[in-house]
């Protein structure tokens, strides 16, 4: 992106100069594309690894710069975030055994990080949406400190007309949410594939990579989970579009694209057609000055680097991306697939890429001028499907013929990934291995996703929506290690992290968020039912904004229906409740809770974040916790007892 980045100013002189460097590049590369000077005939792939940073707790864990410093290593690099980091994989020829090479390089970068991290507290974790993340790791003081990155979330900000960012979505649970900050784009992390491509098969080869990526993306989504709901398969598809929509004032009727996009139409001639798309749709968010006039430089026999162009392009996010960019001193474009998220594990990630780059650069003549075989919004919609519903989706495919994901990929396309792999000369051991864990991973229906959500489901019976969180991360760390894919792990366990405190340390970790509420103006007959229903002794009163504003329990109802009160039953509940609660954070340490209630003689506490109910902790909660240490001690005794006495030391193991 450059140091310099500007604030959005439109009349800035240094923006009207940033604006008509991009129009030159524009004008440069169409004149190099007419005069053959963009590379044809060789195919390089390479790939980008973003991941998460977490600490002994399996939160997000903001140590990116501690590590980066202590690194130094010019593949390694920040992120949006402080508790996320990115490995850029040296590019290679599609050939041999480029994706053992691309293989053994990833995991030897991830060592590496993981070797500096564990010195620090760290670990670092493959996931498309880190489980654990919560909105206070949202926070400003959380951004990676580079002017950059500043400057695009006050400017993305700006666009909004201040208003903050909001999350809408449905799966098997809802989501609602508003956000001050871009950061909320940090929760996601991909695995991104770059595939070199000649001018000449551009159009065919982009726009057959669109198409595929609605299968591609139903194989291997990774995604399911955001702030403890259970979303779409690919959440991350939708959290990214809405993290950063500049889109805020539109009249309903009026189309306006997300700066996330599939894109607007098939391409019909070449990558220009891209980028002008985009300049003519998206403002500037970021700019800086450019010293390069690409017009002159062509003229005097040089090769320009287009760097306003570049700049621009990576502030307009398609799934996949058309780019610029040079080898050697040779220009050349490529297609950069974003649509794939981080993990479950490199081997998985491995596979992804070569059954995507297998099946493009193949792409069967079938396929070719895509515009006068299938409608580009039928294209969008099976993304949008995948996203939603992974292997369970039915596409459109050629000829309107209606498709399920498991069939298509299985009976069509492993093939043509196959033959594209066999004409790029790929190690015959590399493409059995990795189409075949995407075979596999189809057949037994065990993408990560299917993996994230059935653990959750039962770590969920036995325990709280964090807890689940926190031991599905801490398991697919565990697994990720064993370098086996997806597709042989198994369902996570509430004791995966090993360490008791992971549960129990903090009051976000053991309150209850399935809260049942009434106003003020409820009728206290309500409360008496409420709490009969649902078997509960609190019952928090919030206004119209979710502010607590007062409290009524058994105790207090007890008190009410024993006394020679009237019309009890009928009497409002703000007559009756305790007014001014005291309450606590979800940050606060849960012995400090306990502390707090013994002192106070009072049976719960309600948490609150920024004045809104979040959650409750009451004594029952302390006595599932007495429970569970109590189970787990006794375990450990018995566990203890059993060992043979020829383990003990010799002093041990001597009668006393």
């Amino acid at each position: 992106m450059g140091q310099n980045i500007e604030a959005i100013d439109d009349a800035s002189p240094d923006a009207k100069q940033f604006t008509q460097s991009l129009l030159r590049d524009l004008t440069a590369l169409e004149e190099m594309l007419d005069k053959g000077m963009i590379e044809s005939g060789i195919t390089r792939i390479g790939a980008e690894q973003e991941f998460c940073l977490v600490n002994d707790h399996w939160n997000p864990a903001p140590m990116a710069m501690e590590i980066l410093e202590k690194l130094d290593h010019k593949n390694i690099v920040n992120e949006f975030a402080r508790f996320n980091m990115e490995i850029n994989l040296d590019p290679q020829l599609m050939e041999g055994g480029c994706f053992k090479v691309m293989e053994n390089q990833l995991r030897e970068l991830l060592q590496m990080v993981s070797d500096t991290a564990v010195d620090l507290g760290a670990r670092p974790v493959l996931a498309g949406i880190l489980p654990t993340i919560r909105v206070r790791d949202l926070q400003d003081e959380h951004m990676t400190p580079l002017a950059r990155y500043q400057t695009l979330n006050q400017n993305l900000k700006r666009l909004r007309g201040g208003k903050p960012f909001t999350i809408y979505l449905d799966g098997t649970d809802q989501l609602i949410c508003e956000h001050q900050s871009s950061l909320l784009e940090a929760c996601n992390t991909s695995f991104q594939v770059h595939l070199q491509v000649s001018p000449e098969q551009f159009a065919d080869q982009y726009n057959f990579a669109q198409l595929v990526s609605a299968p591609l993306l139903a194989c291997a989504t990774n995604s399911p989970l955001f702030f403890g709901k259970r979303l779409w398969k690919e959440t991350r598809i939708a959290l990214f579009q809405q993290s950063i929509d500049t889109r805020h004032n539109a009249y309903p009727v009026r189309d306006q694209s997300p700066r996330v996009t599939f894109g607007s139409g098939w391409v019909e001639n070449s990558a220009l057609d891209i980028f002008r798309d985009d300049i003519s749709r998206f403002r500037l968010i970021i700019y800086t000055g450019v010293e390069e006039n690409a017009m002159e430089k062509l003229i005097t026999g040089g090769i320009p680097k287009l760097k306003a162009l570049n700049l621009f392009n990576g502030t307009v996010y398609r799934w996949n991306r058309a780019c610029y960019g040079f080898t050697g001193g040779v220009p050349h474009l490529r297609i950069e697939n974003r649509v794939l998220p981080s993990g479950p594990t490199v081997v998985d990630e491995m596979a992804n890429a070569a059954f995507w780059l297998g099946m493009v650069h193949a792409m069967p003549d079938d396929y070719r001028k895509l515009g006068a075989k299938l409608s580009f919004d039928l294209a969008q919609a099976n993304f949008i499907r995948a996203a939603k519903m992974g292997l369970d989706a039915r596409f459109t495919w050629l000829g309107d013929k209606a498709v399920n994901a498991q069939e298509l990929i299985r009976d069509e396309l492993l093939p043509v990934a196959r033959a594209g792999l066999e004409k790029a000369n790929i190690d015959s051991d590399d493409i059995d291995r990795f189409l075949g864990i995407i075979g596999e991973r189809v057949d037994r229906r065990r993408t990560g996703a299917l993996w994230i959500f059935e653990s959750f489901n039962r770590l969920k019976e036995v325990g709280t929506r964090y807890e689940a969180a926190v031991a599905l991360t801490a398991s697919m760390h565990h697994q990720q290690q064993t370098g086996k894919p997806v597709h042989e792990w198994a369902l996570a366990k509430i004791n995966d992290h090993n360490i008791w405190r992971n549960n129990f340390l903090r009051v976000e970790q053991i309150m209850s968020t399935e809260l049942y509420t009434v106003h003020e103006e409820d009728l206290v007959d309500l409360v008496t039912h409420i709490m009969r229903w649902k078997y509960v002794r609190h019952v928090p009163v919030e206004d119209e904004n979710g502010r607590l504003v007062g409290l009524v329990n058994a105790r207090t109802l007890l008190h009410y229906l024993g006394s020679e009160y009237k019309n009890i039953r009928l009497t409002a509940v703000k007559e009756i409740m305790i007014r001014e609660p005291l309450t606590i954070s979800p940050e606060t340490l849960t012995l400090d809770a306990l502390r707090l209630m013994m002192s106070r003689e009072i049976s719960c506490l309600p948490v609150e974040v920024e004045g809104k109910l979040v959650g409750i902790i009451t004594e029952n909660d302390f006595t599932r916790i007495c429970h569970e240490l109590l189970t787990e001690l006794t375990d450990r005794e018995i566990k203890m007892s059993a060992e043979p006495e020829s383990l003990l030391p010799e002093d041990d193991a001597a009668p006393r």
